[in-house]
């Protein structure tokens, strides 16, 4: 993954402010209607757009966000994931992807019934203090390092805390009306057997949730997308169809099954998919509702 050190991002908010947009983001994840755990069921939901892994790009969820048009549908919801560990830097070499976590505090601010952000991999990597190396760099530390030079050493601390927070809190799976389940990926075949749903729905993680196998660790870092995989995961979980993230495409999207769609806004073209949740939908219907930008 190249580093793009020129992009220019939104303006950064006063360090203050931002503390407070993140505790109040994170008061309301907490609230969002339907929440059990971490989990969500979708409630007053039409329709929904899920963003794949955005890794940063402001671009990309600027451009979705447009798309999306949440004020003049207001049973849409929006669902991002994997926001952060992204390409682009500060001058110092910071990470810059802690903004697209801040723009999101702002959107469930505005929207908090219709907003949404599953946590990916990388996030769990960060709350958990496992490092994740790409390129010979260590992501952890350069988010850490973007969230300093961007708030300085006086509030930096304060807000990589309130981060850490927020992705501890954030729903790992969410349920449409219609019987979709959104989610950053699925337990591999070997872990499925031992995969109880019901660890996702307690307020508290246990340690083991969150080590190699555990419930957390196996949905956020599997990559199993054979048919019998994602039948059976969705089996467990009470659902029809799969959107879910977290493989690299260069089309954008995935279809590795007859239950599965897979979007990925890393880099371009980036996939999404924009589908009714009033409804019941095919395979094919939903992999006909994928669009790139």
């Amino acid at each position: 993954m190249g580093v793009h050190p020129a992009r220019r991002g939104p303006p950064v908010p006063a360090p203050d402010r931002m503390l407070t947009h993140l505790r109040q983001a994170l008061a309301l994840v907490r609230a969002t209607p339907g929440r059990r755990g971490h989990t969500v069921s979708l409630e007053n939901c039409t329709d929904v757009l899920v963003a794949g892994d955005l890794h940063g790009h402001v671009g990309h969820f600027q451009a979705l966000l447009k798309l999306a048009d949440l004020a003049a549908h207001p049973t849409r919801h929006f669902v991002l994931q994997e926001v952060i560990h992204g390409k682009f830097r500060y001058p110092k070499g910071g990470d810059k992807s802690h903004q697209l976590v801040d723009l999101f505090c702002a959107l469930k601010g505005q929207f908090p019934k219709q907003v949404h952000y599953l946590p990916g991999n990388h996030e769990l990597a960060q709350w958990t203090n496992r490092p994740v190396m790409k390129a010979d760099e260590n992501q952890n530390r350069r988010f850490e390092e973007g969230v300093t030079e961007a708030y300085g050493p006086a509030f930096g601390p304060q807000i990589y805390a309130a981060y850490l927070d927020l992705f501890r809190a954030l729903p790992v799976a969410l349920r449409t009306p219609s019987g979709v389940l959104i989610t950053h990926s699925l337990p591999a075949a070997r872990f499925l057997p031992v995969f109880d749903p019901a660890r996702l729905e307690t307020e508290a993680y246990r340690d083991e949730d969150l080590q190699a196998g555990g419930a957390v660790h196996s949905l956020l870092w599997g990559r199993d997308t054979s048919a019998d995989a994602a039948a059976n995961f969705l089996r467990k979980m009470g659902c029809d169809l799969l959107v879910s993230g977290h493989i690299a495409s260069e089309d954008g999207f995935l279809v590795p099954n007859d239950r599965q769609v897979i979007v990925d806004c890393a880099e371009s073209p980036a996939g999404f998919v924009l589908f009714p949740a009033d409804r019941v939908l095919t395979h094919a219907e939903l992999v006909a509702c994928v669009r790139t930008l």
